[in-house]
Formats: structure tokens, sequence, C-alpha cells
């Protein structure tokens, strides 16, 4: 007999070779969550700089609130898909939301943000279309073209000219074309040039699609993500983000002004097949829209935050993992091994960021990926630059 498992022996090797240098970096339980910004993990209080929490939202006050009263009036759960089990008045209230935040006309939201690039890029394409994917895309996006069925073509990272190259060359192959692009890269904190690639839609005429899940509530004037940035959001068709960011909770959704949009929610089966989100997880969403869109301070906070660690630590000598601020701050490593005992000193001295290695990173990169949150003191940002100096001191 063929164990299904071995196959994995690879992978629990390398797991128990990091676990052997410290502490489980993949695996930190945090027994006490004391703000946005801060955590007991193991009996020691840690700054977090690795949550993504980027508006800080996660303890206002009236997030909490509004999930306590939903929990009171709806319950704990939906148990089922709003296909079968019809959806809740906080649901629809959301997309209501969501859309009037995005100046859009249509709204679908998703239980997860993984689920929303799963059905959002499996309902718009087919095997009859061509998905465009710019090679460092996340997994679910990846994923979501697999579910499609489409013919999958990647494109270098921000490089218009390979996909113009691309686009080129397929000219009369058939069948829809969709471009996809993210507004801020997860792993380096890069971002799309969105103009380049707007030039190229009226070049070739396809549909674009931005996954917005690290740029909703950060980049713009408004904070709706890329195209809000840099003003060419009529030229976005179609925008996928998720609440596990800025929003402080759990979901994704897919938004649009196109006249069909609507018909997805009959085609896309992740979203017609999984129980829809709580009703606490969909008002604390609700609420926290309400917060970004009252407080355009929490942006100019985060902004400055993310200035003030990302040259904090470019000028201590770091190679960054891009040449652009944002709130990913990535820092390049030399090799697996260095990075799994860097995080374990940066850990000791106070500081949870991310360790990212490979394949959750492009180019077999390997890094140290902090996330700054509009929620960090100026102290704080300061204590992480220090503890940074004080990893590699040595």
């Amino acid at each position: 007999m063929v164990d299904l498992l071995d196959k994995h022996r690879g992978v629990m090797e390398r797991f128990q070779r990091m676990t052997d240098m410290g502490i489980n970096g993949l695996g930190v339980t945090n027994d006490k969550m004391l703000s946005p910004t801060r955590a007991v993990v193991d009996g020691r209080e840690i700054i977090l700089a690795g949550t993504n929490n980027y508006m800080g939202v996660t303890f206002d006050p009236r997030c909490i609130a509004a999930g306590q009263k939903a929990l009171e009036e709806f319950g704990t759960g939906t148990t089922g898909s709003r296909i079968a089990n019809g959806s809740f008045a906080l649901h629809k209230e959301l997309e209501a939301a969501l859309a009037d935040f995005l100046g859009l006309e249509h709204c679908i939201i998703f239980t997860t943000g993984y689920q929303a690039n799963l059905g959002m890029l499996s309902g718009l394409a087919g095997p009859k279309d061509t998905i465009y994917l710019d090679a460092d895309s996340h997994s679910s996006i990846y994923d979501g073209c697999t579910l499609s069925g489409a013919k999958l073509v990647r494109f270098r990272h921000n490089d218009a000219a390979d996909l113009d190259k691309r686009l080129a060359r397929a000219e009369n192959d058939g069948g829809g074309r969709l471009v996809v692009l993210e507004g801020i890269y997860s792993m380096l904190g890069d971002r799309a040039p969105l103009a380049d690639f707007v030039a190229l839609k009226k070049k070739h005429d396809f549909q674009l699609c931005v996954d917005d899940a690290h740029s909703f509530g950060v980049l713009g004037p408004n904070g709706r993500g890329l195209g809000d940035e840099a003003g060419l959001s009529e030229h976005v068709d179609f925008v996928i983000g998720t609440f596990s960011k800025s929003v402080g909770a759990i979901g994704g959704f897919g938004a649009s002004n196109h006249p069909l949009f609507e018909t997805l929610r009959y085609a896309m089966r992740p979203y017609m097949f999984t129980a829809s989100a709580s009703p606490a997880s969909i008002a604390t969403s609700i609420e926290a829209l309400k917060v970004l869109k009252a407080e355009p301070e929490r942006r100019a906070k985060i902004w400055a935050n993310s200035e003030r660690l990302y040259n904090g630590l470019k000028g201590l000598g770091f190679e960054m993992g891009c040449d652009v601020v944002s709130p990913v701050v990535a820092v390049k490593m030399p090799d697996e091994l260095t990075t799994i005992a860097k995080w374990n000193a940066l850990f000791q001295g106070g500081v949870y960021v991310n360790m990212a290695v490979p394949p959750g990173t492009p180019n077999r990169l390997c890094l140290l990926r902090c996330s700054v949150s509009a929620a960090h003191t100026t102290q704080e940002i300061d204590d992480i630059i220090s503890v940074f100096k004080q990893a590699f001191a040595n």
C-alpha cells in the first residue's frame, strides 16, 4: 500500500529543522490579545508586526458592540449557504455598504477572502477563456484560475511590456480575456503600475480585475484601493477584496459596475455551496466600514508608520523587498536557515513578524515580513527598528 502522506515527509523534515532551531514560527499562539498591536505569548508581551491589521479596528469598541448586538439578534451562525438558507438582512446591508464605499453598483460578499478569489475567478472565466496572471499573484488567485478551467498565461511581475507581447501573440485565440493584478502584493509590498496596464487594456480590449486584499482601506484618497490611488477606477472592471486586513474581520467580496454581475451568484460554486458568513463577522465589517469612512486619519497614520519603519530598516542597511513604501515592509534574507535564526532572535527581542519562505514567496525569496498598523504608536515602530538592529548585531 502507498501511504498517501508519504509525499509530505520532506515537509515534515523541513518543519522539524525549523522547530529544532527555536520556536515554531508558523504556529505561534497568542495566549491573550492586549490590543491590535500587542499580545501575550508564553507569558511574554510581544509587539505584533505581522498581522495585516492595517487599520487597527479589531478592538474598536463600536465594532465590538456591533458584533455583540448581531449575536443577540441573529445568533451565532447562518448554518447554510445563502442559496439554500436565504440571506440575513445583515448580508444585504454589508453588500450595499461596500458598494457605496467603493462607488460601484454591485457587490457580492463571500465567507473568506480566499473564497472570494476562488468564486470570482471561476465565475468570470471558463474553459474557452484566457486569464493573464501576474507571476507573483497570491496562491488563492492561482487556485481560482485552476478552478475556472480557463487557459492560464503568466506574465512577468509588474511588467506591462511582457503582457503586451503575450496578448499580441494570442489575438486570434477566441474567448474572453481577463487580466488579474494585485493592488499591493502581499509578500514584497510593491504594487501594480495600473496606468501601464490600463493603456494595454485600451490597445488589446480585455477585462481587468484587481485584487485589493492588501490595498483596500489603505490606498487612495477614499481608501478604495489601487484604482482610487491611480485615479483610474473606471477602467477596472472587477474588484476583489477581503475583510481580514483593513476591516479586521473575516470574509471577502467581489464588486463591479457590470450589468450582469449579479448573475455570478448563480454561477460561482464557492459562493453557492459554502455557508454564509456569521452575523457577528458581518456586523463588525459593516461598522468597520463606517469607521474607515469617518476617520481618514487612520490612513494618514498607517502611511506615517510605514515610512518610519521602511526608512528605519533601510537606514540600518537591510535589503528591502521593494523600492517603494507600503504597509508591507519586507526584509530580504540570504537563505532559509538565516531567516529562521533571525526570526527567533526578533521574537526573543519581543517582536513578532512573518517568517516568509518558499513556496509562499516569489522567486524562492526568503523574507522577514512586517505589516504595519495604524494602531502602532511611534514608539512601537522605533522599538521594532531597535529590535531588528539588536537581532542582527551578531
